[in-house]
């Protein structure tokens, strides 16, 4: 049981393979996520217009002289370990079709743009890319194309559509060669990397948690809103607040969104994660591989500061952090799932930031929409929470577009809708000479139920729903003590439950670990468990057992596998950590420790599909790629590990 599965033996068009770069690892990894959890879009997917000289066959000639130019248009990689593969030059067919439309407008092309980052791109065996001409009355008007993630990021795709529009408008190839992912691997400076690292997770842990949950939204909101809005206005005024605090539009957003933030919850320091790319030296300006990547930004803002002091302050927070981009995300994921289970704190970004040049799959623009005005797309569904307000900034020709995508519970469906409109006005009110101050208070009040612990909010009925939810636990109340109930301690919160003989501390401090990651305003600073050592009059159906927050909780002891779920996870986990099996075992999978999460055994992301492999040649299924990258307990996955459904043989009939 205790083996890895066989490699993959490389096609004979490979002409040259090598390790995925630090960046390309995240994109890897999420390839594995399912796509309704996935929260950048993927493919990505964008257009530009044909000159009116130009031929199908021209479009065609272009498409391959840009394959022969970019590796990465060429380069697959393989499903369980974090390696590229380039192929020769004519290895597959063009991945492009034609489709004949009644009309190339602007409609039409964003609809079809829209569909083709629909369809799905398997970077391990086909290009990561796909190609569609728009034909309108048998001549061409129009290329779309979309691009896998792994292998070409947001800005390469602009640099891709560019290169493609100067092709056929006949205009010579740029001078300099494509710079590959793979010519960038011996760039990647592993110590100022382990810097970095040590930074990144610096700044998460002196961070507040559940910033905005308080603030707004619905108290059992399970679901999440997106939205789109688009304004012509704002287009101008963004240009003009630019311009009169000298930073980039970009900032000037990023500056605007942690305004709202300070003035909705108070809280003048957080971090927002931001998408940045390196593309200024000349080696990598026409490279159209993988260069984007995600770095936490530390909000700090000064009550009273003027919008002024605001995006300065936002903008050197941005380029301080873009000079530790060099992250391992691989490890650095790991370091994190580690460090939040053992502080009890999961870090959560209040923003997640991001510009973008490609229509988003998920909303198309009503028809009956005018183009020249202020509009608003929304759409609501169940889906699982969100901690962190994501939103992504599109400018064009004619206007700003936001795209948001927040949890219920952070926003209800009509303060998502009033939150991009909220920013415009800000825009218009700078771009008129307003100064804009930042608040000292919250202007809106915090819901009942909430109570502010020094690491983050926390709601008290969801510690009291967990608690309750571990079997043996009958009942339990969590309320606030110290500072917050007059006391003169330090703010702690006390539990107390009625229990079952057998439930132990160690029981309830695993239950709560495990489900930090789960429920949104759950934070357990120094740990929600019962103290053994305060045991009250229990009645005849438990035992009452009272529970204070602080550093003499006991650690929760060591627990072997027992089921045969938890004996094939803990064989995988052993099979795909550091130098095989984890360290202080004895290489059998007894000795891993199911009260400890992935992390904690040393896993990275780059391993986790081969967990997952392993898992299913074992007979395993129910657990996603996203879920053991978090801080869930190995016994907690293994509980939600299914049998796989028995094959049918040849003949048809099902094996009893």
């Amino acid at each position: 049981m205790n083996h890895l599965p066989e490699p993959i033996p490389r096609p004979a068009t490979v002409t040259r393979s090598g390790p995925l770069t630090w960046v390309q690892q995240w994109h890897w990894f999420e390839r594995t996520i399912p796509s309704p959890r996935r929260v950048n879009p993927t493919p990505l997917a964008d257009h530009c217009h044909v000159p009116p000289q130009a031929t199908v066959a021209d479009v065609h000639r272009a498409l391959a002289s840009l394959t022969a130019r970019h590796e990465a248009l060429r380069t697959t990689v393989d499903p369980i370990r974090p390696v590229q593969h380039v192929h020769r030059e004519g290895w597959a067919p063009l991945p492009a079709d034609l489709v004949d439309v009644p009309a190339v407008d602007a409609d039409t092309v964003a609809a079809a743009t829209a569909e083709l980052a629909a369809r799905p791109i398997d970077p391990e065996r086909d290009p990561p890319w796909l190609a569609r001409v728009l034909l309108e009355a048998g001549r061409p008007r129009a290329v779309l194309l979309a691009a896998h993630h792994v292998m070409i990021d947001g800005w390469g795709l602009a640099v891709l559509i560019d290169q493609l529009h100067d092709e056929l408008s006949g205009a010579d190839a740029p001078a300099q060669a494509s710079t590959h992912p793979l010519d960038m691997v011996a760039a990647q400076p592993l110590e100022r990397a382990r810097a970095a690292e040590r930074e990144w997770l610096t700044r998460l842990a002196d961070n507040p948690t559940g910033v905005l949950a308080p603030f707004g939204g619905s108290g059992d909101g399970a679901g999440r809103h997106r939205l789109q809005h688009r304004s012509v206005d704002a287009h101008d005024d963004l240009d003009r607040v630019a311009r009169r605090y000298r930073v980039s539009p970009e900032a000037v957003v990023l500056a605007a969104l942690a305004h709202e933030v300070v003035t909705r919850t108070g809280e003048h320091r957080f971090l927002a994660s931001v998408v940045v790319s390196n593309r200024t030296r000349a080696a990598l300006r026409h490279s159209i591989g993988v260069r984007a990547l995600t770095v936490p930004v530390q909000i700090d803002l000064r009550p009273g500061a003027a919008f002024g002091e605001v995006v300065a302050s936002v903008a050197a927070a941005s380029a301080a952090a873009y000079r530790h981009g060099q992250y391992r995300p691989a490890e650095l994921v790991a370091a994190q799932a580690r460090m939040d289970r053992r502080r009890g704190v999961v870090t959560v970004p209040t923003i997640e930031y991001n510009c973008y040049s490609w229509p988003r799959d998920h909303l198309v623009p009503a028809p009956d929409t005018p183009s020249n005005g202020p509009a608003t797309w929304i759409s609501s569904a169940p889906d699982e929470p969100c901690e962190t307000l994501y939103v992504d900034l599109g400018r064009d020709i004619g206007g700003v577009t936001l795209d948001v995508t927040v949890g219920d519970h952070l926003l209800d469906a009509a303060q998502a809708q009033a939150l991009p409109v909220r920013l415009c006005r800000l825009l218009r009110a700078l771009a008129d000479g307003a100064t804009c101050p930042v608040p000292a208070h919250p202007l809106a009040p915090a819901a009942s139920g909430w109570w502010r612990a020094p690491e983050g909010w926390v709601c008290l009925t969801k510690v009291e729903d967990v608690l309750r939810g571990h079997p043996g636990v009958l009942d339990a109340t969590v309320t606030p003590g110290g500072n917050a109930a007059g006391e003169g301690e330090e703010p702690h919160l006390v539990a107390r439950a009625r229990t079952a003989p057998d439930v132990t501390p160690g029981d309830l401090h695993r239950h709560v670990l495990d489900h930090l990651g789960e429920v949104p305003g759950l934070v357990a600073p120094g740990r929600y468990v019962l103290s053994p050592a305060a045991p009250g009059s229990g009645g005849p159906s438990g035992r009452s057992r009272t529970a204070t927050v602080g550093t003499g909780t006991p650690r929760v002891p060591t627990r072997p596998p027992v089921t045969g779920a938890e004996r094939a996870l803990a064989a995988a986990v052993a099979a795909v950590g550091p130098g095989g099996p984890p360290v202080g075992s004895f290489g059998s999978p007894d000795a891993v420790d199911m009260n400890r999460c992935l992390a904690d055994h040393g896993v990275t992301l780059v391993a986790v599909p081969r967990l997952l492999t392993l898992l299913h040649r074992f007979g395993f299924t129910g657990i996603a790629s996203d879920e053991l990258a978090g801080t869930a307990s190995l016994g907690h996955l293994a509980a939600a590990l299914e049998p796989l459904p028995p094959r049918a043989p040849r003949g048809g009939e099902t094996t009893p």
